[in-house]
């Protein structure tokens, strides 16, 4: 999400093609030391957030600190993407982590997700016969199924949520 947004910012495309632009110089590791110290990174599981909490506002408090390139900061949010995945998932040792959205079809976040996790095989969704592009949908024909059905749209134990609900509502027009 950072990364989309701040290409957007910088240049006016929705997204880093192939994470080149990421790609074209190294992270800042002051800055990524920086990022990766908000309670957050260092909350146990489970834990969900998004939008709401990691937004170009949230990125431009934690620069004010630093005077650096498009392109630096580019390479860091990548740098910061690939970290906090390994961050959460490298205390299971090893495994297999499938990857869908935007972010698969990322060469660069891909190559750094493997070089960060030697010991995991990481791929696409689509290597278990789901389309990475297919999954936010997928989510929420799910979502909306559940909320038409009166049943919980979510799992505590998986976000941390108090408790199980119905997500959602449905208005019938008059």
């Amino acid at each position: 999400m950072l990364m989309d947004a701040w290409t957007q910012r910088h240049r006016h495309q929705a997204y880093d093609r192939d994470g080149e632009w990421a790609a074209s110089c190294a992270p800042y590791q002051p800055l990524l030391h920086r990022l990766l110290s908000d309670a957050y990174f260092s909350r146990p599981a489970p834990k969900s957030t998004g939008r709401e909490y990691f937004n170009l506002d949230w990125l431009d408090r934690q620069l004010l600190a630093f005077s650096l390139s498009p392109d630096q900061v580019q390479a860091t949010l990548l740098a910061l993407t690939v970290e906090s995945i390994a961050m959460a998932i490298r205390p299971l040792k090893r495994g297999r982590i499938f990857v869908c959205g935007g972010g698969a079809h990322n060469q660069t976040l891909m190559l750094a997700l493997q070089q960060a996790m030697p010991n995991w095989a990481i791929a696409q969704t689509d290597e278990v016969g789901i389309r990475c592009d297919d999954m936010e949908a997928i989510a929420f024909a799910w979502l909306a199924k559940q909320t038409l059905n009166h049943q919980p749209g979510n799992v505590p134990a998986v976000t941390g949520a108090s408790q199980a609900c119905c997500l959602g509502a449905i208005y019938l027009p008059y």
